[in-house]
């Protein structure tokens, strides 16, 4: 992880409830994907963009009162990641690519944070411990990840934890779905979050699944 990286990277300030976090990312999307993102949606980097359901993911988990041990999927940049262990979580921050999570390492130690960093894919994970809480934002674009996922979440979320997932309005059609088969495993409370900015706002689903009493 701590390798040099051979991209300039550019800090976006970032604050929640009273806490302001540097986020690296790479300056310029050619520097990571030189391909079309129309016809090669599955190579394009998706994390480069800071999304707004990890603002609003980050900014609940600012908000718990008592210190959660955290299992981030899909983090990308970081940020979710960064501001849980910011807030005093404890947090093991996995992505399936390893340059964003090169980046994340850099990150939490500009801004003085420790974290756990680690390559996860869901298909075949490296674990060997649960988790309090297991959060992802904008993880759901596939159904042939529900039953991964749904596997997942039932191997290494403790008995009384739950799961945190925050989407954007427009994965509706995916999310529905996906919770469809998920109720069968998980109590599912559902809440709509607003984020301003000074040109648009956006809209985001948060869903907290908790483990059904077997």
């Amino acid at each position: 992880m701590k390798e040099e990286l051979n991209m300039e990277l550019e800090e976006e300030a970032i604050t929640l409830r009273g806490k302001t976090l540097k986020i690296l990312r790479p300056k310029r999307l050619e520097d990571i994907f030189q391909g079309d993102p129309f016809l090669e949606t599955e190579k394009f980097p998706f994390w480069f963009k800071i999304w707004e359901g990890s603002l609003i993911l980050a900014d609940y988990l600012a908000t718990l009162s008592e210190k959660k041990k955290i299992l981030e999927l899909g983090c990308g940049l970081g940020v979710v990641s960064l501001f849980a262990s910011a807030f005093g979580h404890e947090v093991l921050a996995t992505d399936l690519e390893e340059l964003p999570l090169k980046i994340l390492h850099k990150s939490a130690e500009l801004n003085n944070l420790s974290l756990r960093i680690q390559k996860l894919d869901i298909l075949n994970p490296d674990l060997k411990e649960n988790f309090d809480i297991i959060a992802a934002s904008e993880i759901l674009y596939k159904k042939s990840f529900y039953e991964p996922l749904l596997n997942f979440f039932k191997d290494y979320l403790n008995p009384k934890g739950e799961i945190l997932l925050a989407h954007s309005e427009e994965r509706k059609r995916t999310l529905i779905s996906f919770l469809v088969k998920a109720q069968n495993f998980f109590e599912i409370q559902t809440s709509v979050r607003r984020l301003k900015s000074p040109d648009e706002t956006a809209t985001i689903i948060l869903n907290r699944l908790i483990p059904k009493a077997s």
